[in-house]
């Protein structure tokens, strides 16, 4: 059995997780009565710590935040994802003004770590290459400021400024932060537009006060994680269209970006809303779908595609064999292919 030291920890530890425990769970974990619990939960009430109890069935003990930070503990892989958490945020996060706060607390994580997990946590720092940061950085004062609208339902004002340079004043109903390839993203019900919208943080501006409450959507479409791959797939695309694949729409989805709209037009055809950068983007993306498609417009993807198509044909020559034929090795002669005729001494093979 733990003495009264080790089980004031290992309860601490419990109390610390993110749910409520009852008495008697309590006990089992511990091995002991459910009498040894309160007067546990009495002597960590004493030491300063707030651990709140709701008396009947659907009651418990949980650890509620106290005017000061308590000694936290961490089992051995928390305290390594903790260093590790860390040391990227100090030297390459996307956040900016907690570098320094966060290598402070690393610190005084590292100080105090067994030298066991002082080992492990080192030699990740000293194997971990820190890249350029990909995309933009944001203040953390601003990602709290959207993050405490979201929890308290208050609309948000800011300047926006749009990927086209365009500015304009946004109201939105804050949903979520989201956070890919190095940026971050509000995602928001647009009181103007009447319409779900996704903004990077880095582009905006807050004006403050915030607006007026609001009653808490569902997430957009009943999938949160897909609306915001699709958005992010196709925010920045300048050109689109609409096309006509022959071939079944999951082989399609799986060649396409995730949140792609891929419509299905039975068992081998699909619609698929695609779009790049510039239409001569879009045209080299669609040739490499391996199927036959359809394009009518815009008129300038059309046109690209027929100066692809052209250039495809140039490059090969007439006479050029059919089907698919060895790679040739400079200084070897390529073997005569299956079912052709055999050529004589010194006849010149096809497509050479």
């Amino acid at each position: 059995m733990l003495d009264t030291a080790q089980r004031l920890l290992r309860l601490l530890s419990l109390l610390q997780s993110p749910r409520e425990w009852t008495g008697p769970e309590l006990a089992e974990r511990l091995g002991v009565t459910a009498r040894t619990v309160r007067n546990d939960v009495e002597r960590l009430r004493g030491l300063g710590y707030p651990v709140h109890g709701v008396r009947g069935v659907t009651g418990g003990y949980r650890l509620g935040a106290g005017a000061e930070l308590p000694p936290l503990l961490l089992d051995d892989d928390e305290a390594v994802a903790v260093a590790v958490g860390l040391r990227v945020g100090a030297t390459q996060g996307a956040v900016t003004g907690i570098e320094e706060a966060a290598l402070r607390a690393l610190t005084k994580l590292e100080q105090v770590l067994p030298s066991r997990l002082r080992r492990r946590v080192n030699g990740l720092r000293a194997y971990l290459v820190p890249l350029p940061r990909s995309g933009p950085s944001v203040d953390a004062t601003t990602l709290t400021m959207i993050a405490a609208a979201s929890r308290d339902h208050e609309r948000l004002r800011f300047d926006y400024a749009g990927h086209d340079g365009s500015a304009s004043r946004r109201e939105v109903e804050p949903h979520r932060l989201a956070h890919d390839r190095g940026r971050w993203y509000l995602v928001g019900w647009d009181v103007a537009r009447s319409d779900w919208r996704t903004f990077r943080v880095d582009r905006m501006r807050l004006l403050t006060p915030n607006g007026p409450r609001f009653s808490p959507r569902e997430d957009p479409g009943g999938d949160l994680v897909g609306h915001v791959a699709g958005g992010l797939a196709t925010a920045t695309w300048q050109c689109r269209a609409r096309v006509t694949v022959r071939a079944p729409a999951e082989y399609v989805r799986d060649r396409l970006p995730p949140g792609v709209p891929v419509e299905a037009l039975g068992d081998d055809a699909c619609v698929a809303e695609v779009g790049s950068d510039t239409p001569r983007m879009l045209a080299a993306y669609l040739s490499m779908l391996d199927a036959d498609f359809q394009v009518t417009e815009p008129p300038e993807l059309v046109a690209e595609i027929r100066v692809l198509a052209d250039r495809y044909r140039r490059a090969v020559p007439e006479g050029a064999s059919r089907g698919t034929s060895p790679r040739s090795v400079p200084g070897i002669e390529p073997p005569d292919q299956p079912g052709e005729p055999e050529r004589g001494r010194g006849a010149p093979r096809a497509g050479r």
